[in-house]
C-alpha cells in the first residue's frame, strides 16, 4: 500500500469510525430528549460579545452521521477513481477542509460561526469545481462562486442586523423576537442565502455547471452537503419564517424550481448533468414541503435523497471512467451485461430517486406528496408538484434505457468491466443505507407514525403520474430525438425548456454582456484612445518629434547656422524697413 492509499484509508476509517459514534450519540439524545449547547467567549467589546457556540442535538448529530458517512465512502472511493491523479493530497486536503465547514455550519447556533462554515463551502467548492484545470471548469468554477456570493453578502446582512439584538446566538431570539421588523428583515434576507445555496430559481444555473468538478465531488459536495445548506439553515430558522408572506413566494419559487428541471433532465444527454438536474428538482422538493411548514419531513427527506444520490453519482462515475471519461448517454447502452454490480447499484439508487415502495426514497417522497394532497392552497401547486413527480420518474427511466437496456453504441469496444473492488466497496455501503435508511430514520425522527387519510384515486395519484412518466421515458427513449422535438413542440420552445428556461444564458452572458460591453468600448476609447494620446505614447510622439529636429540641427549645424545667421538678417531689414 502506497503512501496516498494509506493516507485515503486512514481518513475513510476516521470519518467511518466519527460517523457510527454520532449515531450512537443521537439515539442517545433522542431517546431522552436532550440538547447540548457549548459557548465559549472569545472576545468581548462595549455590550457585544463574540463567543463560539456548538449545538448538538439530534438533528445536527444525526445530519453529521450522514455527512460523515458519506464522505468516508467517497474518501474511499477516491482511492482508486483519482489514483492516476500526480497531487492526490491536494484533493484528499480541499475535500477535508469542506467536510469540516459543513460540519461547522451544522454544529453553529451563531451567526459568526455559520458565516464562517458557510463561507468555507463556498470557497471550497470553488477550488475543487476548477479542480481539472480547463477553460470549462474556470467558467463554471466563477459562476458558482459568484452565485454564492450573494448568499454569503445576506449573512453578513444578516450579522448586521442581529447586533440590534446585543448577540449573534439567532436561537435565542427565533420564537421570542419573531413579530419585531428586524427579524422579518433577517428571514427574508436568510431566504434569499438559502436559495442562493439551494440553487432555487433564479439562482439554478450554477448547479448544472459544477459538474465540472470530479465526481466523487459531485457525489460529496452536490448530492448531500453543499446543496442542501442552505434548506438546513431554513430547517433551523422555520419558528421565524413560518408565518412570512415571503415564505409562500419560495413556495412557488421552488415548485417551479422542481418543474423547470425535471423538464430541462428529459432534454439533456450529458450523464452527471441529468443527475445534477434531478437534484435541483430534489431540492426544489425540500424546499417546498419546508415552505409549507413540515421542517421534518424536509429533513427526512434531505437524508435519504443524499444516500441515493450520493450512490448515484458514484456509479455513474464508475461508468465514465470505464468508457474513457465519455459522459454522452447516447454511446451507452447495454451496460448491465458488462458491469453488472454497477448497474445494479444504479438501479437501485434510480428506483429510491422514483420512489419505488420500501426503497428509502419512498419513504419520505411519499410522506411529501401526501402532505401535499392533505393540504389547501390553489391547484397550480398541486398541478406542479404531481406533474414534477411524473417527470422524475420519465427521466429516470429514460436514463436507464439510455444506459442499461437499449443497444451498446460505441464503435470501438472498450474493455469494460466492473472488477474495481475498492470502488464498489464504497458503494455497497451506501447501497446499503439507500434501501434501509428511510425505515431507519421514520422509526428515529417521528416519534408518532404519520397517518394520512385520502380519498381513493388521491392517495393512489402518485402511482398514476409514475406509471404515466415510466410509459412515456420508454416512448422517448426508443424515438429519434428531432422527431420527438418535432413531435412534442416547436423547436424554440423546446429549446427553452431544453435550456433551463434559458437561466445559464441570463445569469452569465445577460446579465455580464452590458458591462463587458461597456468595459470594451472604455478600454478602446480610454485605454488605447485619449490616454494613449496624452500620456506616454503621445509623450514619446513628441519628445522624439524634437530629438529629430534636435539631431537634424546637430547634424548640419555649420549650414544651419549660417542659414539661420541669413534668415535673421533678412527679419531685421524687413522690421528696419518697416519702421
Amino acid at each position: 500500500m502506497n503512501k496516498n492509499n494509506k493516507i485515503c484509508f486512514n481518513f475513510f476509517l476516521f470519518f467511518f469510525f466519527f460517523s457510527f459514534m454520532n449515531l450512537l450519540i443521537m439515539i442517545y439524545f433522542i431517546m431522552n430528549n436532550l440538547v447540548l449547547f457549548l459557548e465559549w467567549e472569545i472576545i468581548s467589546f462595549n455590550s457585544m460579545s463574540i463567543v463560539m457556540s456548538i449545538l448538538l442535538d439530534w438533528m445536527s448529530l444525526l445530519f453529521m452521521m450522514f455527512v460523515c458517512l458519506i464522505s468516508s465512502v467517497v474518501i474511499y472511493y477516491s482511492k482508486s477513481y483519482m489514483s492516476s491523479e500526480l497531487n492526490l493530497n491536494r484533493f484528499i486536503l480541499l475535500v477535508l477542509m469542506f467536510i469540516f465547514s459543513m460540519i461547522l455550519l451544522i454544529i453553529s447556533p451563531n451567526m459568526i460561526s455559520i458565516l464562517l462554515g458557510w463561507d468555507g463551502l463556498g470557497l471550497v467548492s470553488y477550488c475543487l469545481v476548477i479542480y481539472y484545470q480547463n477553460l470549462k471548469s474556470y467558467n463554471a468554477g466563477m459562476l458558482t462562486a459568484l452565485s454564492n456570493r450573494i448568499g454569503d453578502v445576506m449573512i453578513l446582512m444578516v450579522i448586521c442586523w442581529m447586533m440590534n439584538y446585543g448577540s449573534w446566538n439567532y436561537i435565542f431570539y427565533l420564537s421570542l423576537m419573531s413579530g419585531d421588523f428586524e427579524m422579518k428583515i433577517i428571514g427574508i434576507l436568510i431566504i434569499i442565502a438559502a436559495m442562493t445555496k439551494s440553487a432555487q430559481i433564479p439562482f439554478s444555473s450554477w448547479l448544472p455547471a459544477a459538474m465540472a468538478a470530479p465526481t466523487p465531488v459531485s457525489a460529496l459536495v452536490h448530492s448531500s452537503t453543499l446543496v442542501t445548506a442552505g434548506v438546513y439553515l431554513l430547517i433551523r430558522f422555520n419558528f421565524l419564517l413560518i408565518d412570512m408572506f415571503f415564505f409562500k413566494i419560495l413556495l412557488l419559487l421552488s415548485v417551479l424550481t422542481m418543474f423547470m428541471s425535471g423538464i430541462s433532465a428529459n432534454y439533456e444527454f450529458d450523464l452527471k448533468k441529468i443527475i445534477a438536474l434531478s437534484t435541483l428538482s430534489q431540492l426544489g422538493l425540500m424546499m417546498s414541503i419546508l415552505s409549507l411548514g413540515f421542517p421534518n419531513i424536509a429533513f427526512f427527506h434531505l437524508l435519504t435523497h443524499a444516500m441515493f444520490k450520493a450512490l448515484l453519482f458514484m456509479c455513474a462515475g464508475i461508468m465514465i471512467h470505464m468508457l474513457n471519461d465519455m459522459q454522452d448517454i447516447r454511446y451507452m447502452g447495454g451496460m448491465v451485461l458488462y458491469i453488472p454490480l454497477t448497474s445494479l447499484c444504479l438501479n437501485i439508487s434510480n428506483m429510491s430517486l422514483c420512489g419505488i415502495p420500501f426503497l428509502s426514497g419512498f419513504y419520505s417522497k411519499d410522506l411529501v406528496l401526501e402532505m401535499v394532497s392533505f393540504n389547501t392552497f390553489n391547484m397550480v401547486i398541486f398541478f406542479l408538484y404531481f406533474l414534477s413527480t411524473g417527470l422524475t420518474v420519465f427521466y429516470t427511466f429514460r436514463l436507464i434505457m439510455y444506459t442499461m437496456i437499449n443497444d451498446f453504441n460505441l464503435m470501438v469496444v472498450y474493455n469494460i468491466y466492473d472488477e474495481d473492488y475498492i470502488m464498489l466497496n464504497g458503494m455497497f455501503v451506501l447501497l446499503f443505507m439507500s434501501v434501509i435508511s428511510g425505515s431507519f430514520l421514520m422509526w428515529m425522527i417521528f416519534s408518532y407514525p404519520y397517518m394520512i387519510y385520502l380519498p381513493f384515486n388521491l392517495k393512489l395519484m402518485v402511482i398514476y403520474v409514475s406509471v404515466l412518466g415510466l410509459l412515456l421515458g420508454w416512448m422517448i427513449s426508443n424515438m429519434n430525438i428531432y422527431s420527438v422535438s418535432k413531435l412534442m413542440l416547436s423547436y424554440n420552445l423546446s429549446n427553452f425548456l431544453c435550456l433551463m428556461w434559458f437561466m445559464p444564458n441570463l445569469s452569465t452572458y445577460g446579465l455580464s454582456y452590458l458591462y463587458m460591453n461597456f468595459s470594451q468600448n472604455l478600454f478602446k476609447i480610454v485605454d488605447l484612445g485619449w490616454s494613449e494620446i496624452y500620456s506616454g505614447k503621445g509623450m514619446i510622439k513628441i519628445l522624439k518629434n524634437y530629438s529629430i529636429f534636435y539631431n537634424v540641427y546637430q547634424m548640419n549645424n555649420f549650414k544651419i547656422y549660417l542659414f539661420s545667421f541669413i534668415l535673421w538678417i533678412v527679419i531685421l531689414f524687413m522690421i528696419f524697413l518697416f519702421i
